[in-house]
């Protein structure tokens, strides 16, 4: 498909397709059509056009879409036509930039396209059709109505500041203001898990030289990618893939078996293996079923401070079915078989449930920010409602207090675009492709 955009859209249409004209072709029904070179009249390819007249349309713009028989060489003899013809070769996410120009998405629901595009999750593009839908949007709109009301509260105590007995004493606004914060980081909350949605939960298999974990890796991934042997030291780098577990999104690794020997080549890739462990949203800590856990190994995932759940690797060759990795555990490993299949899907649900518990417990309804600089925005605005109730308390004068409020409000419009930054705008479209 080659799409067209733009006031003169009509213009490179009459002059690419002889069967145009506006009261020839009826908008928004699809037709069958010829593209010509305007320079020599060769006809290029046949295919359908639709015809989306503005404001109507997706980028508020006239709007043309060209569906050809496809393949590189005609594609782009049918775009050079339309070059030839005036048009010009489209930015990165220019459509939807000019959708939001035009007012016809925010800017959450511009990152929501984006996000619908590229996920390679069940979960984020669930998320990504609700924030097209406004959801986020609505929820961040009603937040910022209720920081205009706390300021139309302010009024009468800055208009009338002598009077013992304003309309709502300066506590209850106090009060009403630390409610609003609470509610703002509660959203605020979200970012971390929802921006594991977008990039994917980093989860890493670690462990001995032989623990099993590239055969484990290589099941979850569902094909070969790492190399399994009975040699110790075998994977000298990470390996790292993208999955999707219970419906989230998972960046897989697989890392070097971790011992103290080894030659150099061996000793840089366990290097590698530690940064990734110490990075990791979750550290699957493999060890054979019926071995047990190395005490200084046990230390040195705890000293890390991040999340690690035990596995117990190879269960199919275990001779007692009971027995599992000991080392006075709380809790037991999780038994799994890269041969059998044994536990494979309750460690995807386990893994699912770590790296994104809050969004699994959440309620179905609830908002979600996935992009840091939603979540920036949202943290500023409930840092400067938290300061305006403070302030209150301090005794402050309510036109003075006020300042916090007009900040907080800032925030929030930026979030969904109220506010116009040409930087901000650059950032969010430049990750687009070019046909969005």
């Amino acid at each position: 498909m080659v799409r067209i955009s733009g006031p003169d859209t009509a213009r490179v249409l009459a002059a690419t397709i002889p069967e145009w004209g506006e009261d020839r072709l009826a908008p928004r029904v699809v037709h069958l059509v010829r593209v010509v070179h305007p320079e020599t009249s060769e006809v290029l390819d046949r295919g359908l056009l639709t015809w989306f007249p503005g404001p109507a349309s997706y980028t508020g713009e006239h709007v043309a879409e060209f569906s050809g028989h496809g393949g590189a060489l005609l594609a782009r003899r049918v775009e050079e036509a339309f070059l030839a013809a005036g048009a010009r070769a489209a930015e990165p996410g220019e459509f939807t930039r000019r959708a939001y120009l035009n007012g016809k998405l925010d800017l959450v629901q511009a990152e929501a396209v984006d996000d619908l595009i590229r996920g390679r999750s069940p979960r984020l593009q669930r998320e990504a059709l609700r924030q097209l839908d406004r959801h986020l949007s609505r929820r961040l709109a009603e937040l910022r109505s209720e920081v205009v009301d706390l300021e139309a509260l302010l009024a009468h105590h800055i208009d009338f500041p002598d009077e013992d007995e304003p309309p709502v004493s300066a506590e209850v606004v106090a009060r009403r203001a630390r409610s609003l914060a609470d509610r703002l980081e509660r959203l605020g909350a979200t970012a971390p898990e929802g921006e594991r949605l977008r990039t994917g939960a980093l989860v890493v298999l670690a462990g001995r030289p032989n623990a099993g974990k590239s055969s484990l890796y290589n099941a979850l991934v569902g094909e070969e990618r790492a190399l399994v042997t009975a040699v110790a030291g075998t994977t000298r780098d990470a390996l790292e893939v993208e999955v999707s577990m219970d419906g989230y999104p998972v960046r897989l690794v697989d890392t070097a078996g971790i011992r103290d020997e080894g030659g150099e080549v061996e000793r840089l890739g366990i290097e590698v293996a530690r940064r990734f462990v110490g990075g990791a949203d979750l550290v699957l800590h493999c060890v054979p079923v019926g071995s047990e856990v190395p005490v200084d190994e046990a230390d040195w995932l705890e000293g890390l401070g991040v999340p690690v759940l035990r596995v117990g690797t190879m269960s199919d060759l275990a001779d007692d079915a009971g027995a599992g990795p000991e080392a006075g555990d709380e809790e037991p490993a999780l038994r799994v078989s890269a041969v059998s299949g044994e536990g494979l899907d309750r460690l995807r649900v386990q893994v699912a449930r770590r790296c994104f518990a809050g969004l699994g417990s959440a309620p179905a309804d609830a908002p979600v920010l996935t992009r840091a600089r939603q979540a920036r925005a949202v943290a500023r605005a409930a840092v400067e409602v938290r300061a305006f109730a403070a302030a209150l308390d301090e005794g402050v004068p309510a036109e003075f207090a006020a300042a916090h409020l007009r900040s907080a409000e800032t925030a929030l419009e930026e979030v969904v675009g109220l506010v116009e930054v040409d930087d901000v705008l650059d950032r969010v479209f430049r990750t687009f492709c070019v046909g969005k």
